[in-house]
């Protein structure tokens, strides 16, 4: 069932980036598929990439986490140094004329790491010196290099991500609220203090009060999807993506979606999104030991977390930050990881399976 929900992601995705970049390629880059093949070659390396990590033991993977975090670490220090600047930030490393982004590959070792930590030290988490202080120190340096080029939303997600997880895994509820109530100030003062941080939020609060400035793309993003109406306007005949919505193949391309498809459409895409979670926790729920259950967890809620933001922030629910939406969103990076996290919960839930059989017997 996931193998499925995953292969009907990936297709949607592909047809989806294809519907919404024909028209911006073709007036950027005179090829209206010029988006569509880069996606499809990322999208061929990501199912390799799956393909690769369903069939290898996920928890020889903890014998790579130091590796992967010293790895990531210098990626995410070189961007600072030598990264490609794309929109006033430093995000991208280009080796041999191709970008991929540290940042998304942060994501899933973080996701490695934190496992890898709680099962080593689960009789250690009541106690937040010994325990959950250390973890924190690790995840904080890594979100500050994703802050400083700046990317706030990355690093707020993988921040909130790693303390899911260390809830699931027996962290003491008191100290993560505490935790959660000093971090969401900081956040926010974060916010403020960068003016278009404080631009973007002021355009979420009254998207209607400025919408040819700060909220054009809310605004435009809002009038997409209400001129899907219940069943959309049919594949291809999106009015939004003929430039009236900027970027619309990247981290606003649900409204496209939802404009073509309608209500049903992006309800479909919603419910599909709750059968993911759904599965991947229950894979979580049925492994045999806490590395295993928190990294399904670990995943699961990473897809998951980053699907509600991406949606919410197009849907006006929540502030405009740059999001991509999993599966469907224009980038190699951000692909390949998920396609590569979708590979580690399948081979997670093939070990259970075989070890609920084993038991059985």
């Amino acid at each position: 069932m996931l193998i499925t929900v995953l292969l009907i992601f990936l297709g949607l995705g592909l047809v989806t980036v294809y519907s919404s970049s024909a028209i911006y390629a073709f007036e950027k880059y005179g090829n209206e598929k010029y988006f569509l093949w880069r996606q499809v070659i990322w999208a061929l390396i990501g199912t390799a990439a799956a393909f690769f990590f369903v069939l290898y033991d996920h928890r020889k993977l903890q014998k790579w986490v130091n590796p992967l975090l010293i790895l990531t670490l210098l990626g995410l220090i070189a961007v600072l140094v030598t990264g490609h600047p794309v929109g006033g930030a430093r995000r991208w490393l280009r080796i041999g004329g191709v970008g991929f982004q540290p940042s998304e590959f942060a994501k899933l070792v973080m996701i490695l790491f934190v496992a890898s930590y709680c099962d080593r030290k689960k009789s250690k988490l009541e106690n937040f010196r010994k325990g959950v202080l250390p973890l924190l120190l690790m995840v904080s340096l890594f979100c500050g290099l994703i802050l400083l080029q700046p990317d706030f939303g990355t690093a707020s997600l993988i921040f909130l991500t790693c303390l899911t997880m260390v809830f699931i895994g027996g962290g003491n509820l008191k100290q993560i609220a505490i935790l959660a109530l000093i971090a969401a100030p900081l956040a926010g003062l974060a916010v403020w203090l960068e003016p278009y941080r404080r631009r973007r939020l002021l355009a979420f609060l009254n998207p209607w009060d400025n919408p040819q400035g700060a909220s054009y793309q809310i605004v435009q993003s809002i009038l997409a999807l209400g001129s899907g109406g219940l069943t959309g306007v049919g594949l291809g005949d999106s009015r939004s993506k003929l430039l009236y919505l900027p970027e619309p193949h990247t981290d606003f391309i649900f409204p496209i979606f939802g404009e073509e498809f309608g209500l049903a459409g992006s309800w479909a895409v919603i419910g599909l999104f709750g059968m993911l979670a759904a599965l991947g926790f229950r894979i979580a729920a049925r492994s045999t030991n806490l590395f295993s259950s928190l990294l399904a967890g670990g995943i699961t809620a990473l897809i998951l977390f980053q699907a509600i933001l991406n949606i919410g922030m197009v849907t006006g629910c929540l502030p405009p930050k740059g999001f991509p939406l999993p599966f469907f969103s224009f980038g190699g990076s951000s692909l390949v990881v998920t396609l590569s996290a979708a590979g580690i919960l399948l081979n997670i839930s093939r070990s259970a399976k075989r070890a609920t059989n084993a038991s059985i017997l």
